[in-house]
């Protein structure tokens, strides 16, 4: 049984590389999946550090009783183990066994020695100040040290948003919002517009005829052509209309996905994969338009930026674990310029829940150094299934690649010519002042 998965998974990479290498798109116009790489490791090169900007893993959704959830649908949500926004128990799990995946590659590599006890500033895990953050850096500190010491660090009040870690809108001013709006609107109206089909989807699958909101008029189904965008200083990027609230139902629909038979998180619906794929693209459009227009992420994106550069260029540290949201694994992606891509085996396609972005510091046998960026993330049947993860059953890794960066013949990029692009994408926050204002700035 288990050669014959890894046949069939040898098989799968051969036709997307196939189809890639034809036409760079898949048979149904979706953007081509990249294969999944087997390993983190690169033979002949010497591993020197990694820095991991995380998303937290599976959580409740963002609300509870009383909320559009229980309003929108006649149906009863799952019995979560968790409040509101509060990691899940299996969240949990699923993060300790990421974290152990790691340490077996970092002791693999010689960056860890076995049973490792960090002394001094060599290790550190900094968490924004959610219980959800919080807790899967605690869960993924247990499996990568579990003999170790090392405490999750963050900075504001239990349940505030460490600006670090918060997607805000630091600088707006009128010529500054109405060219990010312009742009989010040339960049997005018609990928809103293309999601008629997940939008009824998604009502068939609530049931959102029978809802109390569409008895009592308050809903008459999701629309493609009643988006506002909302750009506020002090504030994450917003949005009015359908798109908004679809986004709060699909990610309650794929978290449920994760805790339960398919069938029961759908609400007696039997849904196919790609089904299942229309439903959480509503919520990667969602996060795509409000986080990754270039002016969006160059601005919202700034703080771990800098905070991801101050981590690379700090001499003494060899791991570093920041955990956050999707919303800053995406807009630092765009503001990186980062390819674009699409995950296999996965129905979120962008940046999964528990995923990772794995900046890793390589030399070779002269000393030149080299950095690796990969998109670790675990399988929709490895979260389902609670798998454990090991070199056997690794989670997929999928290799990034930046606009304009050549790599070596190893897939490797030029230590100095990341860390360029990376003060660029800096750079380009004090741009955005120069450009638009700095007199109306706060």
């Amino acid at each position: 049984m288990k050669d014959k998965r890894i046949i069939k998974k040898i098989i799968a990479i051969m036709l997307v590389l196939a189809m890639t290498a034809v036409c760079g798109c898949s048979t149904d116009g979706r953007m081509a999946e990249l294969p999944v790489k087997d390993s983190l490791s690169h033979e002949g090169y010497t591993l020197e550090q990694v820095v991991v900007l995380s998303r937290h893993n599976i959580r409740a959704p963002l609300s509870g009783k009383g909320s559009v959830l229980d309003t929108i649908t006649p149906y009863e949500w799952f019995a979560w183990s968790s409040d509101p926004s509060d990691l899940s128990v299996r969240g949990g799990v699923l993060e300790a066994e990421m974290g152990q995946y790691f340490r077996k590659w970092l002791e693999k590599e010689g960056l860890f020695p076995e049973d490792y006890q960090p002394e001094g500033d060599s290790v550190r895990i900094y968490s924004n100040s959610k219980q959800r953050t919080i807790a899967t850096a605690r869960f993924f500190s247990i499996g990568l040290l579990p003999v170790g010491d090392c405490d999750v660090e963050y900075h504001m009040e239990f349940d505030q948003m460490d600006p670090v870690f918060t997607p805000q809108l630091t600088f707006v001013t009128d010529e500054y919002r109405e060219a990010a709006k312009k742009q989010m609107e040339e960049m997005f109206t018609d990928t809103i517009s293309n999601l008629s089909d997940n939008y009824r989807l998604l009502e068939k699958v609530i049931d959102i005829k029978r809802s109390s909101d569409w008895k009592e008029g308050k809903t008459t189904g999701f629309k493609t052509d009643d988006t506002e965008f909302i750009l506020e200083e002090g504030k994450e990027p917003g949005m009015s209309g359908s798109l908004k609230t679809a986004c709060s139902v699909s990610d309650a629909l794929v978290l449920q996905y994760y805790e339960t038979d398919e069938i029961t998180a759908a609400f007696g619906e039997k849904l196919g994969d790609r089904q299942w794929e229309k439903l959480a693209e509503i919520k990667d459009v969602y996060g795509d338009v409000l986080f990754t227009a270039p002016l969006i992420a160059e601005n919202v994106a700034h703080p771990m930026l800098e905070e991801i550069k101050s981590e690379l260029d700090t001499k003494e540290r060899i791991f570093t674990f920041l955990c956050g949201h999707d919303s800053n694994l995406g807009s630092v992606l765009a503001a990186l310029k980062a390819e674009d891509y699409s995950l296999p085996d996965a129905i979120e396609k962008k940046t999964p829940i528990g995923s990772k972005l794995v900046f890793s510091r390589w030399a070779d046998a002269t000393g030149k150094k080299y950095i690796s960026v990969d998109l670790v993330y675990q399988t929709k049947d490895q979260l389902r299934e609670l798998s454990l993860l090991d070199s056997e059953n690794p989670p997929s890794i999928v290799h990034i690649r930046f606009k304009n960066i050549e790599e070596n013949a190893d897939g490797l990029v030029e230590a100095l010519k990341l860390e360029e692009r990376i003060e660029q994408a800096i750079g380009a926050y004090e741009k955005l002042i120069e450009t638009y204002g700095m007199a109306d700035a706060a």
